[in-house]
């Protein structure tokens, strides 16, 4: 439960907000349940990725997430293990996750790392701005599509 909490916390304090501000995906990037296309148009490193992965201070994934032989200590079981995530999911799949993942399901308690409409109790200091940048979106999506098992 402190899981979910933490979850939340993360989601609602670091997130951005902005009802009526432009949307920062084009919804035309959506295809299905993906984003094919890199948001920067380049490549993402997967080792700066990995750190953004791990990091307190970026995406702090491990909070909810696992991934087997990561050195992190406390890494968390409230999301799906991601040990395997780029063998069963392209790497647009894994970026629509990453950028907003209650497209998919309106009920998931993953923070959207990507949009900046729609949120409450953002601090003033980060409304309007994503949790992670576009080219923090690609590493992470080249880290995780590692991921094979």
């Amino acid at each position: 439960m402190r899981a979910l909490g933490a979850v939340l916390l993360l989601g609602l304090s670091v997130a951005a907000t902005g009802c009526g501000e432009r949307e920062l995906l084009d919804p035309d990037q959506v295809v299905g349940d993906a984003i094919p296309n890199s948001l920067t148009g380049l490549p993402g490193d997967p080792e700066t990725g990995r750190a953004i992965f791990v990091a307190r201070e970026s995406g702090h994934c491990v909070l909810c997430h696992v991934v087997a032989d990561l050195d992190a200590p406390f890494q968390g079981n409230v999301g799906p293990a991601l040990s395997d995530v780029g063998a069963r999911l392209t790497p647009g799949q894994i970026r629509l996750r990453i950028v907003d993942a209650s497209r998919l399901n309106p009920d998931t308690v993953m923070p959207p790392y990507y949009r900046v409409h729609g949120l409450h109790q953002v601090s003033h200091g980060l409304e309007g701005k994503p949790v992670l940048s576009s080219q923090q979106i690609e590493d992470l999506v080249a880290f995780l599509a590692t991921m094979d098992g």
